[in-house]
């Protein structure tokens, strides 16, 4: 019965894992700029959300929430342990950016490029987090029969 409730939830919780994942990434990116020799990471977002949720790549709800990761498989060591639900257990596969411009320091960072992403997933992390909170205040309504 849990299970039903929290569905609806278990994609958007996933989207959000990624887009913090991702705002970390960007950061550093941003924090090694002018750091010799560095090269820009990121991941394909919609392709590791596709992955992490099981949800093909052609789906609305993907598209929805925007832009490679790899399933890890959860291994239950003790069978007190509870099955693995709704991924938690991915991680995205970094790649590394390509160079707009040739640095000579051999660096791949583009500030500008890497605020204006940085700036993008954080809105879209914002919008997820409100689209949660109400799914939840909807919920409460329902149970609360208001």
């Amino acid at each position: 019965m849990l299970d039903r409730l929290t569905q609806p939830l278990d994609f958007h919780g996933a989207a959000l894992l990624l887009r913090a994942e991702r705002m970390r990434l960007l950061a550093s990116n941003i924090a090694n700029a002018d750091t010799p020799n560095y090269k820009a990471r990121d991941f394909d977002f919609r392709a590791a959300l596709s992955q992490a949720t099981g949800v093909q790549g052609g789906s609305a709800m993907i598209a929805a929430a925007g832009d490679a990761t790899r399933d890890l498989p959860a291994t239950k060591t003790n069978d007190a342990h509870l099955p693995a639900v709704g991924g938690g257990g991915f991680a995205p596969t970094m790649q590394y950016r390509t160079s707009l411009q040739t640095a000579l320091d051999a660096n791949t960072v583009d500030l500008d490029v890497e605020r204006a992403n940085f700036a993008e997933n954080t809105v879209r992390y914002e919008a997820g987090l409100r689209f949660i909170n109400g799914q939840i205040r909807t919920m409460l309504t329902a149970i609360n029969g208001q």
